[in-house]
């Protein structure tokens, strides 16, 4: 049977949660922990459709969906160790996510897939993830793109600054599109995302916060990606598979998320060798 349940995380900053989704009635052979896309200026951990929740809990996969802060109330030093906490949480407090204990994988979504990454890569764990899963995922290797306005968003109408004011100042995990949506629109209009989750010299952006200067990724990834992706280019994923070797999986879309379409079979297809990817590692 499918259940879910809500774990509150000590934290001094901000209210922080996991939700943990699971299957009473298979073994479990390993845990998913998830973070959530958006840009890192929305989105919550609930966002995961009802087809990839019963996918991976039936395959014997349960899911732990971690909060994290946005920006731009946190900036990226704040969101990737407040990541790593949630990962050496898990690692150190098994018991309170599953009966027993279980190696991991790290599973991200646009820049949830990012946080992953970078969690990976700086060894900052207690122990090795099993693998990654990075679906519409980047590290920031190719050039322009999330420094320029992107046209696809400017053929939205035009946002202003105004939109900033609307989202609480404090540090907080909730994003919802109805108040955050349009500050990621507008940071993407002019060009101005990294300014928004970053602050500190372009310099060291380069070296702490993309992949460029990592020439190994700890453990197995698997990529998947949409050729006609809106938001973060087909070249990202090629130089990124290309680098660490990744297991790919390419969807002819139009869409970033293209996996939002639980009725598409491209869905259907993606969980599917994502599955099979988890399997082949734990064997």
């Amino acid at each position: 049977m499918f259940k879910e349940k809500e774990l509150s995380i000590p934290n001094q900053i901000y209210e922080k949660h996991a939700t943990i989704y699971y299957d009473t009635d298979i073994p479990p052979k390993a845990c998913i922990l998830y973070f959530h896309g958006g840009g890192l200026l929305y989105g919550t951990r609930t966002d995961l459709p009802e087809l990839h929740l019963k996918t991976f809990t039936e395959a014997g996969y349960p899911i732990i969906a971690f909060d994290y802060p946005l920006a731009p109330s946190a900036k990226l030093d704040l969101i990737l160790e407040d990541v790593l906490g949630s990962v050496n949480h898990y690692s150190e407090n098994f018991r309170l996510y599953t009966d027993e204990k279980l190696p991991y994988f790290l599973w991200g979504r646009s820049a949830g897939a990012y946080l992953c990454l970078l969690a990976a890569v700086s060894g900052k764990y207690k122990e090795k993830p099993a693998g990654i899963l990075s679906y519409y995922g980047y590290g920031f290797l190719c050039d322009g793109w999330f420094l320029t306005p992107s046209n696809y968003y400017l053929s939205f109408p035009p946002v202003n600054e105004t939109a900033l004011a609307v989202i609480p100042s404090g540090v907080h995990a909730i994003g919802d599109l109805n108040t955050h949506y349009s500050v990621y629109v507008y940071a993407r209009q002019k060009g101005s995302w990294i300014d928004l989750i970053y602050a500190g010299r372009q310099k060291f952006f380069y070296l702490d916060y993309t992949l460029r200067t990592c020439e190994k990724m700890p453990c197995p990834l698997f990529c998947a990606h949409s050729t006609g992706d809106t938001d973060v280019p087909y070249s990202e994923f090629l130089e990124l598979c290309g680098k660490y070797r990744a297991q790919r999986f390419v969807a002819s879309h139009n869409m970033h998320d293209f996996d939002r379409d639980e009725k598409n079979p491209i869905t259907a297809r993606l969980l599917e060798a994502t599955v099979k990817f988890l399997d082949a590692k734990l064997s």
